[in-house]
């Protein structure tokens, strides 16, 4: 039995710390997007002041409310494993709560046992009355056994209230906690309400817009395919200098240690949200319409900088009539794309290093200064996530 309570409290303080480490990372995961949210929230503020609504901002709602979503869902999770532990620490109390009554009977039968044997025969004289020095030795080690027995049936009792009492505070945190959690989730869930409420309002407001909106959604498409051109000709210009050679040894070093930090690469801008997504997209606004996207479009505010994510050499800087600039920059086999850039302050031939700045994201005044980066990832032609390669903190 005695075991038995010492295992329950082993595999307790276990999932207790197990747990523990899942929470830690729950919490750094919801601080982050709560962060994330406070950034788009100021990026919200300074566009507000144009009047207009615009898709962009519907997108940075749509980002705003997958984030408050995100927060619920780790919530919830916390919660259930916070339910978890209550429950294993309740099946743990009443373990050693049992286990401690027993000790505590078998202690005192014992003590009186001791006392009853002791005060009819003296252990001195018990030890003297040997018949010789080798049975005397047994008899007295035999007390000191005695002894011994006692008290560890001591310390395993006072361990056992220790468990208990630790036990006892972990559960009256834990519910604290649960409570605690509970008032938060209702807070989120008002202000997700509110924020959908929000977005479901533009949506009404640009429905009125369509032709506009095809508009743009066409200008997205030829910008999409221009830049698909321009990498097609890039190839194909590199393999007809190349004359079938593939990569030199130090592109394919390159190219090896691109592949490697999947996951990783920082960021192309300081600081900014992620608005459009890569791939076929459901359109904001529009019904039954879908785009296939072939970047990530990352939105921030005012004068933002531009930073190559990888070391490579660029490639291609070239206008886009209506879209600004654009500049290519080869990882190996690999190719990183950021288009809309103005002030571009590198050129072709370039050896760049990671984190190196090549230009500024085009601020847009007619509508609140936004400033969208579209940040492409290809592997030669094959058109890649790029939110798959960057680092999941901004």
């Amino acid at each position: 039995m005695k075991c038995l309570t010492y295992i329950i409290c082993i595999c307790f303080l276990y999932s207790y710390s197990l747990h523990g480490q899942t929470r830690k990372e729950l919490e750094e995961q919801r601080k982050l997007a709560l962060e994330e949210i406070s950034y788009v929230n100021n990026l919200l503020k300074e566009t507000a002041k144009e009047k207009k609504e615009t898709l962009n901002e519907l997108k940075m709602i749509g980002s705003k409310l997958t984030l408050r979503e995100r927060i619920l869902r780790g919530m919830r999770e916390e919660m259930n494993l916070l339910n978890e532990r209550i429950e294993l620490n309740n099946l743990a109390i009443s373990m050693m709560e049992n286990d401690l009554i027993t000790l505590k009977k078998d202690y005192e039968k014992a003590v009186v046992s001791s006392y009853k044997t002791s005060k009819g025969n003296s252990r001195i004289a018990y030890v003297l009355s040997a018949r010789d020095f080798n049975q005397g030795y047994k008899r007295l080690k035999y007390f000191e056994q005695i002894a011994k027995f006692r008290r560890r049936d001591t310390e395993i009792i006072n361990d056992l209230r220790n468990y208990l009492e630790t036990s006892r505070k972990k559960l009256e945190k834990d519910l604290q906690r649960i409570s605690e959690l509970k008032d938060s989730e209702e807070q989120q869930r008002e202000l997700l309400r509110t924020e959908q409420g929000r977005r479901q309002k533009i949506v009404n407001t640009l429905s009125k817009r369509e032709k506009q909106l095809q508009q743009e959604l066409k200008e997205k498409r030829r910008i999409a395919k221009r830049i698909e051109d321009e990498i097609a000709r890039l190839i194909e210009e590199e393999s007809r200098i190349r004359d079938g050679a593939g990569l030199t040894p130090e592109q394919k070093l390159v190219s090896e240690d691109f592949a490697g930090n999947k996951g990783r690469l920082p960021w192309p801008v300081e600081r900014g949200v992620i608005t459009s997504r890569f791939g076929l997209q459901n359109h904001p606004v529009l019904k039954y319409v879908t785009e296939d996207n072939i970047d990530i479009e990352i939105t921030s505010y005012g004068i933002t900088p531009v930073r190559s994510v990888f070391k490579g050499e660029v490639v291609k800087v070239f206008s886009i009539p209506g879209a600004n600039m654009a500049v290519i920059i080869r990882h190996g086999k690999y190719l990183t794309v950021y288009q809309n850039l103005v002030n571009v302050v590198v050129k072709v031939g370039d050896k760049i290093d990671i984190k190196q700045r090549i230009g500024t994201v085009f601020s847009d005044g007619d509508k609140g200064n936004s400033s969208v980066l579209k940040f492409m990832v290809f592997e030669e032609m094959s058109k890649l996530d790029p939110e798959l390669w960057i680092s999941k903190k901004n």
